[in-house]
């Protein structure tokens, strides 16, 4: 099974889509000796960044994938290890969350690129005797009472027992399914820039940044870089040098020297969850199940464990179960970050003001913290 190979007819398990969700659940088949077959449109995998932080409750599934600790060690080779979440207004510190003190062997935010986890994910797939299958873009599902049958641009068929759909927010197999996907987009547009600067909170932390035009988050990111996501009405389609200083000087004043701009893109986010995960053989994992604002980092980190979860569900026979666990996860997910999203876009003055003096005597409250460091890390969904 590889990426220059002719596509096989049939399999147990089609996974349509190769990110960090579709190659966990790739990964979790292949280790329990499950046919399957992973295909994906990109003629490569994506090697811009997108995604940068990697969760506790994550590298724990990593662990679970390679117990020998081969695969969550070689990502956190990779990437930065932080071990404080800091929430501000603007420049102005108001709440810092640790995560040392968390009950797991990664008691820490790892910041890596997306391209990163992928890589690890794709090393251990082929240490398994897997790969994926490029360029295939399926452009019909068709599921029928002994299985289903998927049809590519270029005429090819594979015949499979089940179909995941772990291809992202616009899911060809979500469609097929006729499943909804009830939510909105935010009204704001986001930036995201991968920058060299003089940052003055330094690489320890992991920054939220509110403010009334939109939250600001700053991370760090290997090689002394730094990743910037902050929501921006109408944003050029490539945000450039100037741009991005000219934000940074608005939402955190005096902190930010942007010296090199090494990548930067503007995207839309959408807070949405599949009415179902599942109809009949065809389930969703992933963007394709649930979407939602980049506070917090937890899109890839739910996927990813989504995608364990299903390969679990898919070797035991409890694909009803996949459901009932995975579906209140993404839901817990979305309302959360939703939460954090609304709470650091209050314009009004008199509730801003309340929002900054509450904030710092609930972080002076150790169990509230210690919850919130527990949810951000997704240890509450083991």
């Amino acid at each position: 099974m590889n990426s220059t190979a002719a596509l096989p007819t049939r399999t147990d398990v089609a996974i349509v889509g190769a990110g960090p969700t579709g190659l966990a659940l790739a990964v979790t088949l292949a280790g329990a000796g499950v046919d399957f077959v992973l295909l994906d449109k990109q003629a490569e995998g994506a090697n811009t960044s997108r995604a940068a932080v990697v969760h506790a409750r994550t590298l724990e599934v990593f662990d679970e994938l390679d117990p020998s600790g081969a695969l969550s060690g070689d990502l956190v080779g990779r990437g930065v290890r932080v071990r404080r979440f800091r929430i501000r207004d603007g420049a102005r510190p108001l709440a810092a969350v640790d995560f040392d003190g968390l009950p797991t062997a990664h008691p820490y935010a790892l910041m890596v690129p997306q391209y990163e986890t992928e890589a690890v994910l794709l090393a251990r797939l082929r240490a398994l005797g897997g790969d994926v299958h490029r360029p295939y873009e399926v452009t019909a599902v068709t599921q029928d009472a002994d299985g289903v049958t998927l049809t590519t641009a270029t005429g090819e068929t594979l015949r499979a027992a089940h179909v995941v759909g772990a291809d992202g927010m616009r899911s060809v197999v979500r469609g097929a399914a006729g499943i909804g996907f009830g939510g909105s987009a935010y009204e704001e547009s986001f930036v995201l820039a991968d920058v060299v600067m003089d940052w003055t909170p330094g690489p320890g932390e992991v920054t939220l940044a509110f403010g009334a035009a939109g939250p600001t988050v700053v991370a760090p990111l290997p090689g002394g870089r730094y990743r910037i996501v902050t929501a921006v009405a109408g944003a050029p389609t490539e945000p450039d040098l100037a741009f991005v200083q000219g934000l940074m000087d608005e939402r955190v004043p005096g902190t930010a020297a942007v010296r090199e701009l090494v990548w930067s893109s503007r995207f839309r986010i959408h807070h949405r969850i599949a009415d179902r995960y599942r109809a009949g053989r065809l389930l969703l994992a992933g963007d394709a199940a649930h979407v939602h604002s980049p506070a917090g980092g937890q899109g890839m980190n739910t996927g990813i464990q989504d995608g364990y979860a299903l390969g679990r569900a898919l070797v035991t026979g409890d694909l009803d179960g996949y459901e009932a666990r995975r579906r209140p996860v993404a839901r817990r997910v979305v309302a959360l970050t939703h939460r954090m999203t609304r709470a650091a876009t209050v314009r009004n003055p008199v509730l801003r003001a309340a929002r900054n003096a509450l904030l710092p005597l609930l972080a002076r409250v150790p169990a509230l913290r210690d919850r919130l460091a527990t949810e951000l890390a997704e240890l509450t969904y083991r």
